[in-house]
């Protein structure tokens, strides 16, 4: 049986890469911190491993001892209070995670790393996606380039057989970013940053974790797969499909983008740490074209979507409400 190591186990996207893994019939052992909360994790059959990676010697001995057939790389920070600590826990993190693996001597058949769309950055409107997920990359985030940091970082371990998968916006149960928009929904309000146009791109949490064990038993290796559900959609189409779901009718506000980051600067200088509403993080809520193309995955990892926006909308609500989230 292979042994897998997921790290950021505890987070929204871990849980699901666990459950994908079990019903691929991996052992897996779930990558946390000591003061993370695990209650959503204790009624699945794995192991906890407590992960310091600063510590590049003791990581290494912790892979030497149980010999990991496989890791998936998903710890990071989405939200950090400055530049130097997205590097610090985006890129440093998994150098020193890299570092270990070499230090440690195992062999691993797959190390896939959770990077991001947002490490390529978005385009014009009007632009056409290349057919090619290789781009040159103009991140316009500090998370952004972050991801991309740890990307160039990666290519220069070409002895381990590593993957990069780069989601784009990752929506479904137990996420709390885009709740926070289903929620206003709830509240019977639509607002929008502007009125420009805008290509968005969507992609269900259980999708991506397919696609993470496809790319585990695929038979490439350094290389990057954009993930989406292959279908692009217009700024309106997420209220639009929520709305219809719950059955609601919502007043569409169109907020002043010098409004917006006056309040997001406020925010920053109000808060301990860092508002999920930030002055950097404008850029890429307000970015024209976050289209992305799936075709090298689909061909090279026989990845395929199974949830459309609805579909997965639709399984999304009926957790949060299940869950008396809204």
């Amino acid at each position: 049986m292979r042994k897998v190591l997921i790290t950021g186990a505890s987070g929204f996207l871990g849980f699901h890469l666990i459950e994908a893994a079990l019903a691929a019939g991996m052992e897996v052992h779930a990558g946390v911190r000591p003061s993370s909360d695990v209650a959503h994790l204790q009624h699945l059959e794995i192991s906890f491993v407590n992960l310091d990676f600063r510590d590049v010697p003791g990581m290494a001995a912790l892979l030497q001892k149980q010999q990991y057939s496989d890791i998936i790389h998903a710890a990071g920070a989405t939200r950090a209070k400055n530049e130097a600590a997205f590097n610090e826990i985006n890129a440093g993190y998994t150098d020193n995670l890299l570092k270990a693996i070499v230090q440690s001597g195992i062999k691993l058949n797959r190390f896939v790393y959770f990077s991001s769309l947002a490490a390529v950055g978005p385009k014009a409107y009007e632009a056409k996606w290349p057919e090619q997920d290789e781009v040159s990359p103009a991140p316009v985030t500090l998370y952004g380039k972050s991801k991309l940091l740890a990307e160039q970082l990666l290519k220069q371990y070409a002895q381990i057989p590593w993957v990069v998968l780069r989601p784009t916006a990752i929506y479904g149960p137990r996420d709390k970013d885009l709740f926070v928009l289903f929620k206003t929904y709830g509240w019977r309000l639509e607002p929008y940053m502007g009125k420009g146009p805008q290509q968005l791109s969507f992609v269900y949490v259980k999708d991506v974790a397919q696609a993470a064990i496809r790319a585990l038993n695929g038979q490439f290796i350094h290389t990057c797969y954009d993930v989406s559900d292959g279908n692009s959609y217009d700024r309106y189409a997420l209220a639009k499909v929520t709305k219809g779901l719950l059955g609601i009718r919502t007043l569409r506000i169109h907020m002043p983008l010098t409004l917006i980051r006056w309040i997001a600067g406020i925010a920053e200088a109000t808060s301990k740490g860092m508002p999920l509403l930030n002055r950097d993080r404008l850029n890429e809520l307000t970015a024209q074209n976050w289209n992305c193309n799936i075709i090298r995955i689909q061909k090279e990892l026989g990845y395929q979507p199974d949830f459309t926006l609805e579909k997965g909308m639709r399984e999304t609500l009926d957790w949060y409400t299940g869950n008396h989230w809204l």
